[in-house]
């Protein structure tokens, strides 16, 4: 009884918990509160473009920097990896005080170098991103009747070989009224709300307001050289600016200098906090996004479902018939085996590369289980837009940790195709740790000397590097360790029948077996190809990527349907008398990452027209290289996995021998 009076004392802390934290915005970080004519301080991130996927520091052209110096904001290991440099800038409000005309400051004459790589990323269609309270600057544009959302401005533009540059800035700051929590208001209401306090903090009555928007219009306008001679950082611009987004008139030119303007203007809106990142997740094709998913699940659900009733059929016949028969019938029965009958003394017998598939299997767990984790936290909101970097860092720490399944799963499945043998468990465990990190370090530090040769922030810091490798050999490979030492001290999987000494020989097939493993990936890349589209386009188009329910369904949805196409095709094989199935099993539904990677050619070809050099195509082919990589170890995985439950299953339900 005291156990059950414990645990009932730990629900009530969980269920109390849980409503407390009903209370507060889980996507991202908590209100802060700002009193009027509190500082308010705008940050930088990289300069962006999707024409060559490269970020560059916003300092790596001539901006106006602030009075302190620049500094770099406190960032994450995924922001390192994403190539987010947030660093501090000149931009200042107060909170609440709508501020016009004020100078920044006037750089020094461009130099040739200056002037060259400023043409050269208004050419490539850079945009400088800015940040105000954790929200990214959103600019407004219309085109053909509909309001189109950006993040960010573009650094300038190029008419008729002039280039000019949006040197002035029009800034509106959207803020809502802060919204004291107590917990009288989440706990219940009525008498009830009377006896509970509610929490009072110093400065509580002071009215305060929470910025819920950050939007920016980017205007080129020409100052006058004798109005900015006696003016310092922040002063006021003697005559009035006109911001007209539709007009040019700050032309580059070399040896000319450039001076920097801004206003700001506060705006009370309706907006309340847990709402205002919906401007950034409601972009356009949201209602495309939306219905193509759904008719994609309910495509897919109804053919996997097809396969599932087809294929239950057909083997619960062929068990049902022969069971069905009395001892005689089945003796005569077993000296005219025909099918996969006739396989049942071969059917387990060691693929050839044993080690390699148990190492390829643990990894496919490990990056299987490390998506599925991720992403249900993310549906969840802990890994929203809101936290940069944390859906990345998050991926780095689940891999990790399960290291121990990559381990457990690669031993154990060693120990079973050798029988109990647990000789070897140990290589195998440092193939299992060594495999998948030791290919995606090779990509990546290619991809990255490339980065480093262009000045790129996406390069990754040398620190960062020996961070990665000390996170590799200090956690994720003695963990798989770990796994392999239980993976070798569990039992191991018996086999239902014996294996013939003599391998059987495969009767000669009328079409290749291997034609129909590739072509089997058709119907899992069917589960993908439309969310692929938009993963594809928050990758590499700037979009921000928010529907991970819709993902993990579509995962999940994933997994059914490439067990079922693994299982169908191990079926097909055994009845024509081909007991090599281990890695058939594996590639059938693996072969997927062979039409992700076709897509993923496609979508360069015909999507990134404006993908420009061959430094930007190679990043891209290397990163679409290590996730096709990732997908296949994936998918083949549950192929495998699928298929060696069924044909234990299948030849342990029927007495051949």
């Amino acid at each position: 009884m005291e156990f059950f009076d414990k645990f009932k004392i730990w629900v009530l802390y969980i269920c109390l918990i849980s409503q407390l934290g009903l209370g507060f915005y889980l996507p991202g970080s908590y209100p802060h509160k700002y009193g009027i004519g509190d500082k308010l301080s705008v940050k930088v991130n990289s300069l962006t473009s999707i024409d060559t996927e490269m970020p560059f520091s916003y300092y790596s052209l001539p901006f106006c920097k602030p009075l302190d110096g620049v500094k770099d904001s406190a960032e994450n290991l995924g922001e390192l990896l994403m190539g987010d440099r947030i660093e501090n800038s000149p931009y200042t409000f107060r909170m609440y005080t709508n501020e016009t005309q004020i100078f920044l400051c006037k750089t020094s004459p461009l130099s040739a170098n200056e002037f060259k790589i400023l043409k050269k990323r208004i050419d490539e269609m850079y945009q400088v991103n800015l940040i105000l309270d954790n929200l990214p600057a959103i600019r407004y544009t219309k085109k053909d009747g509909f309001l189109l959302r950006w993040t960010g401005y573009p650094v300038g533009i190029k008419i008729q070989d002039h280039y000019y540059l949006f040197n002035h800035l029009k800034f509106t700051v959207l803020v809502h009224k802060y919204e004291e929590t107590n917990v009288a208001s989440v706990m219940g209401t009525g008498d009830a709300a009377e006896v509970i306090p509610t929490l009072n903090k110093p400065g509580s009555d002071v009215p305060g307001y929470m910025v819920v928007g950050f939007e920016v219009i980017p205007c080129s306008f020409q100052h006058n050289a004798e109005s900015l001679k006696n003016l310092k950082m922040y002063g006021k611009y003697p005559s009035a600016i006109e911001c007209d987004p539709g007009a040019v008139a700050m032309g580059v030119r070399e040896g000319e200098p450039v001076a920097f303007s801004y206003e700001v203007t506060f705006v009370e809106s309706d907006i309340k906090w847990p709402s205002r990142w919906d401007a950034y997740l409601k972009m356009e094709g949201a209602k495309v996004h939306w219905f193509s998913i759904l008719n994609s699940l309910m495509v897919i659900t109804f053919l996997a479902g097809i396969v599932l009733v087809i294929f239950l059929r057909t083997v619960r016949r062929d068990l049902t018939r022969y069971e069905e028969l009395d001892k005689e019938a089945q003796a005569q029965m077993n000296e005219e085996l025909s099918g996969w009958k006739l396989v049942v003394g071969d059917v387990f017998r060691a693929p050839s590369n044993p080690s390699l598939l148990c190492v390829m299997v643990g990894n496919g767990v490990q990056i299987l289980g490390m998506a599925v984790v991720t992403i249900l936290f993310a549906a969840l909101g802990f890994m929203s837009p809101a936290s940069r970097g944390t859906l990345v860092t998050g991926m780095l720490f689940f891999y990790m940790i399960l290291g121990i399944a990559a381990g457990y799963v690669a031993v154990r499945l060693w120990r079973t195709i050798g029988c109990g043998n647990t000789k070897g468990w140990v290589s195998v465990s440092w193939k299992a740790a060594c495999f998948f990190p030791g290919i995606a370090f090779l990509i990546l530090t290619t991809l990255n000397f490339l980065l480093w040769n262009s000045h790129s922030t996406g390069a990754i810091p040398f620190s960062l590097f020996v961070i990665l490798i000390l996170l590799w050999f200090c956690i994720s490979v003695p963990l798989t360790l770990v796994g392999g030492y239980f993976g070798a001290k569990a039992s191991h999987i018996e086999y239902p029948v014996r294996t013939n000494q003599i391998p059987r020989e495969i009767p000669p097939q009328k079409y290749p077996s291997w034609l129909l493993v590739l072509g089997a990936g058709t119907l899992p890349f069917g589960t993908l190809f439309i969310e692929l589209f938009f993963i594809m386009s928050s990758i590499w188009m700037g979009r921000v990527y928010y529907v991970f329910g819709f993902l993990f369904v579509v995962l999940i949805l994933l997994v059914v349907v490439c067990a079922e196409v693994s299982l169908v095709l191990t079926y097909m094989h055994i009845c024509v008398e081909d007991w090599k199935w281990w890695w058939k099993s594996f590639f059938a539904s693996g072969s997927v990452a062979i039409y992700i990677f076709l897509y993923f050619i496609n979508y360069l070809i015909f999507d990134l027209k404006s993908l420009s050099g061959p430094v930007s195509a190679t990043l891209y082919l290397g990163y679409s290289l290590f996730m096709v990589l990732a997908i296949m170890l994936a998918t083949g995985t549950v192929g495998f996995l699928s298929s060696f439950w069924f044909v234990h299953y299948l030849f342990s339900s029927v007495k051949l021998d």
